[in-house]
């Protein structure tokens, strides 16, 4: 069955999205000049979905998951995860939302070097506690780990080091899981396992939304939303 008919297939495990973005402006003054990285963007996530936001560089796609996770306050608009509003909040209060709701995966990894993956795993459930986080053995053996949890980042491939980022940013269980050019740096063959990874996320209820470049991942999508100069292009 192909990844599309798959993520279709999913049903949605609740009606409250797990991220909904409202009319977000974001702009950046540099003397007398403005930048408008965001220009009214909404975006709606909800569970299983598995949202691409494609666009030319500098369009903001960063900009936008970087509001979506509490990163970067937006200077119009709000952003809510699993009900709550993260944006314009205090630091605390966006740090507790994160740490229970946001997996976050980056394309130069989410990985401290000087921890093993399992310590790297470990740090991020030691964050929240809650009876669904992941359980670390099951997740490695999952994504084909198992034998590199004692393993430095440095000593892992290019494709275990995508596949080991990907469990750190699952171990606390997210509701939306934000991806910025997830597959970038990966070859077509690591790029297709990848995918089939986020697709068993999504098909177990988290909501997906990456920023990307690649033919292949808007084609693993549910829905495509493209980026222009800040805005939504219909």
């Amino acid at each position: 069955m192909a990844r599309r008919d798959r993520f279709a297939a999913v049903v949605v495990m609740a009606a409250e999205p797990a991220v909904q973005a409202s009319s977000l402006y974001r702009f950046y003054r540099a003397g007398d000049e403005e930048t408008y990285a965001l220009q009214g963007v909404s975006v709606t996530a909800l569970r299983g979905e598995f949202i691409v936001v494609a666009g030319p560089s500098g369009s903001g796609k960063s900009t936008l998951l970087a509001c979506l996770a509490g990163m970067d306050e937006p200077d119009g608009g709000n952003v809510r995860i699993a009900g709550q509003r993260i944006s314009h909040q205090p630091a605390p209060v966006q740090a507790r939302i994160r740490a229970r709701h946001v997996g976050m995966l980056f394309q130069s990894a989410n990985l401290l070097e000087h921890l093993t993956l399992a310590e790297n795993i470990a740090l991020v459930r030691g964050l929240v506690r809650r009876p669904d986080r992941v359980d670390t053995v099951s997740m490695l053996v999952e994504l084909g780990l198992a034998d590199h949890a004692r393993a430095y980042p440095s000593q892992l491939s290019g494709g275990e080091l995508a596949r080991a980022a990907l469990a750190v940013a699952l171990a606390n269980a997210p509701t939306v899981l934000l991806a910025d050019e997830p597959t970038g740096e990966l070859d077509s063959v690591t790029e297709s396992a990848v995918l089939d990874l986020l697709a068993g996320v999504a098909g177990s209820g988290t909501a997906i939304v990456a920023a990307s470049h690649s033919v292949a991942v808007a084609a693993a999508a549910t829905r495509v939303i493209t980026l222009d100069n800040g805005r939504v292009i219909p």
